[in-house]
């Protein structure tokens, strides 16, 4: 298996892909030589992704929990370009802002539903395709698949499970030339890390890191970085790149941070006010 990748001339779908951290890895893939398949849950928001990126462009609506509806977006996709060579499992969304304790059933489950199982579900479809062509997989964890989930539990669950997911794929596409990687990001400037953060509860609980933990990066950014790794078939895709000391030290670091989160007064402040907020 090369240790490049290039994209041209290669057949992507990504999930997600209307807006955000989607939009621009589908706009960039495209920009580098790929045709594209744009996949949304509003047909209308994929197409109007698709007439901004331009020609070699197919807007799809699915929604990643269906494991039907994900096997026929894959067969549009193939039946359009002729096969699919790069997967990029990114659609997700953010819970609401709260404890366990207040947090509904419903709520809790549909984060896990969407942010973990439609990566699986998204995976599964197109794995025939992706080994049959010894293409790529990139999996969109997070920041918080090693981070302490303090109001966002199921959004850190399911990326915890994301990552172990992207980890063993990688090793059991080995052996079919294939490849996948696991990419992680911290705080990036999409309307969903803007409605799930942009509150008071979590600036409050935002007063307990350092501002420069919490810097938001343009979505352009972090496509610039999955289609990096794509290209390098890098194991890992980590932005801002100082989270890779991180996540290199989770089992130093970690046990630290949690004892500070049980001790500190605005940490504590933080979950009494989300837990001031009527169940979710």
């Amino acid at each position: 298996m090369s240790p490049s990748y290039s994209p041209a001339g290669k057949v992507a779908l990504v999930t997600g892909a209307a807006r955000g951290i989607g939009f621009e890895t589908a706009r960039q893939l495209h920009a580098k030589g790929a045709s594209v398949a744009v996949l949304d849950l509003n047909l209308e928001a994929a197409q109007q992704a698709c007439d901004q990126i331009g020609e070699r462009t197919l807007a799809l609506a699915a929604d990643v929990t269906d494991s039907g509806a994900m096997q026929q977006a894959v067969n549009q996709v193939v039946e359009r370009f002729g096969g699919l060579d790069i997967v990029v499992a990114n659609a997700g969304v953010a819970p609401p802002v709260t404890t366990m304790a207040k947090m509904g059933p419903e709520a809790f489950e549909r984060v896990i539903e969407i942010d973990l199982l439609g990566v699986w579900r998204t995976v599964h479809a197109t794995l025939p395709q992706v080994i049959d062509r010894r293409g790529h997989i990139v999996v969109v964890a997070s920041v918080y698949a090693f981070v302490n989930g303090v109001l966002a539990s199921p959004y850190a669950i399911a990326k915890a499970g994301v990552e172990q997911l992207g980890r063993a794929l990688r090793a059991e596409l080995r052996i079919h030339g294939a490849s996948a990687s696991t990419a992680y990001f911290g705080f990036i400037d999409t309307d969903m890390v803007r409605d799930a953060f942009d509150s008071e509860v979590t600036q409050q609980l935002e007063e307990a890191y350092p501002a420069w933990l919490l810097k938001r990066l343009p979505p352009a950014d972090a496509g610039a970085a999955i289609v990096a790794g794509i290209e390098r078939r890098a194991p890992r895709i980590i932005l801002p790149r100082w989270w890779a000391v991180w996540s290199t030290l989770r089992g130093v670091i970690n046990p630290v941070l949690d004892r500070f989160l049980e001790r500190d007064k605005r940490v504590h402040k933080a979950v009494r006010m989300g837990e001031s907020k009527p169940p979710e």
